[in-house]
């Protein structure tokens, strides 16, 4: 999954894909590099954001999602709001990556189920502007696994079939750097919810905080070793920002798997 952020403030990419011909051109460059997917986002959720209106969301993101599923490029739409999400659908998307596993809108589940989208359930302690405080779990792995796993059986309940759903734990959302390593030695745990792993790492500062590098767009190597680490522990879905420099790691990787 290549990320396309659609944003003046993202973490590692804010303001270089804010114009919509631009993100569209990088949208097309990732497939072309080997992406699966890609995710197209209008609101950042790094820890301090503040939340966009709706309207201005979807202005951002629109013209993007609509000319790369025009393309036939699967579109995956990064976004907490019901209203954004419909509208994404409409043009084209397929998948919602919801920071919010579908439960800021009730609305999100029946829209999910209704679309016959598929839908990224992250999980996420607060919100992206306090989420960082001071987070708590009195056990990482299983805490967050025990939200996915009743998320999950809201999607089965709401008529959303596990073969649509990917879990990610959501590193970096409302954790600490322990509590991120921790879900990372521990993702076998999420297998047991019977449906696609996700996980993004990509750039995270946390990574950082273990190599020394403070520029996020000189985390790949990070990045890489974390990801790698995770597909080991089998996760199938990596949410990145450098897709050829991973999808050539990847031919590595499986060749020496025999996958």
């Amino acid at each position: 999954m290549g990320v396309v952020n659609v944003t003046p403030d993202s973490f590692s990419d804010g303001g270089d894909w804010f114009d919509p011909d631009a993100a569209i051109g990088r949208g097309r460059a990732l497939a072309a590099a080997g992406a699966d997917i890609v995710d197209v986002g209008g609101e950042s959720t790094r820890p301090g954001a503040v939340e966009v209106e709706e309207a201005e969301e979807c202005r951002r993101i629109l013209p993007v999602v609509a000319a790369l599923a025009g393309d036939g490029i699967p579109v995956s739409v990064d976004t907490r709001h019901v209203r954004v999400l419909r509208a994404a659908l409409d043009a084209g998307g397929s998948i919602a990556n919801d920071v919010s596993a579908l439960t800021a809108d009730p609305a999100s589940l029946s829209l999910v189920a209704g679309t016959g989208a598929s839908a990224v359930l992250v999980h996420m302690q607060g919100r992206p502007e306090s989420m960082q405080d001071d987070p708590h779990y009195e056990d990482v792995v299983e805490d967050v696994f025990a939200f996915l796993a009743g998320r999950v059986e809201a999607c089965r309940a709401a008529g959303i079939g596990p073969e649509r759903l990917a879990v990610d734990p959501g590193y970096g959302f409302g954790k600490t750097l322990e509590h991120n390593l921790a879900l990372l030695r521990g993702l076998e745990r999420f297998q047991a919810l019977g449906c696609t792993v996700a996980i993004g790492v990509s750039r995270k500062a946390s990574l950082g905080r273990l190599s020394g590098e403070a520029d996020p767009k000189r985390r790949f190597p990070e990045s890489l070793a974390a990801g790698l680490f995770a597909l080991d522990r089998g996760v199938r879905l990596l949410r990145v920002h450098d897709v050829g420099e991973t999808r050539r790691a990847l031919a590595v990787w499986q060749a020496l798997r025999h996958v």
